[in-house]
């Protein structure tokens, strides 16, 4: 408590109120412009192979449980929804197009979502916007809760289950049942630590572990800096 702490939690307030959404469009808005140049190769490369579309837009549940349009590069045939894998993909998909393998590794199929962003309908840092399949084997209270924010183009979930694919290819369990059992609930839990815990220390710091993780992806540096996020589960050792 006292004069500290009061100024603190108001700065937080601000934070969370304001701020966040002032410096996602200013992030957007100014990462649009500069990854543009960079991503016409990508496009042009989209349009000559696979199934020659460059966009996907999928509906995702977002802010206060509300359905929008999310953008990404298309790495799947469009089909796949209703192909064997459903809403779950696992390595060396046969469903991933050509160049998808590459722009799903890299996570440069989400830079889309810049659009989103701007628009309002995610933020920087949040917890990843799911479909509906994915969203409802969360326990109710995270349901319930964890779209209190805008959901993000990364976040806590993404980092520690950046490799959920692998998971999902290496368990001996029906990958639904093992996403349902095992990963939704962890992750619901720490997407409740994020709002639990959102200040601009942590949006900076978990965007600075996004960038880590691309070139570390073993790296545990996530528990070191945040020392009290829920007791890690012995399958991600």
């Amino acid at each position: 408590g006292g004069p500290k702490g009061l100024k603190s939690e108001g700065q937080n307030i601000m934070y969370r109120r304001f701020l966040k959404r002032f410096v996602d469009i200013l992030l957007s808005a100014v990462a649009i412009v500069v990854v543009l140049p960079f991503m016409l190769p990508i496009i042009i490369g989209l349009l000559l192979t696979g199934e020659h579309y460059v966009f996907y837009f999928q509906e995702r549940i977002g802010y206060r449980n509300r359905s929008f349009k999310m953008w990404k590069f298309a790495t799947m045939l469009k089909n796949s929804p209703n192909l064997p894998g459903g809403m779950h993909t696992t390595r060396n998909d046969p469903r991933v197009l050509p160049m998808g393998g590459f722009l799903r590794k890299t996570k440069i199929n989400e830079i889309p979502q810049l659009v989103n962003i701007l628009k309002g309908d995610m933020s920087v840092v949040g917890p990843r916007p799911l479909v509906r399949k994915t969203f409802d084997p969360y326990p109710d209270h995270v349901r319930e809760r964890i779209y209190n924010v805008r959901p993000g183009l990364t976040g806590i979930g993404s980092i520690v289950f950046r490799d959920e694919e692998r998971l999902l290819s290496e368990t001996s369990v029906d990958p639904k049942e093992f996403y349902a059992k095992y990963i939704a609930p962890y992750k619901g839990e720490l997407e409740i630590w994020y709002q639990n815990h959102l200040t601009f220390r942590t949006d900076f710091m978990l965007i600075f572990l996004t960038v880590w993780v691309i070139f570390f992806p073993c790296s545990d540096l996530v528990y070191k800096i945040f020392r009290d996020l829920p007791s890690r589960p012995e399958y991600l050792d």
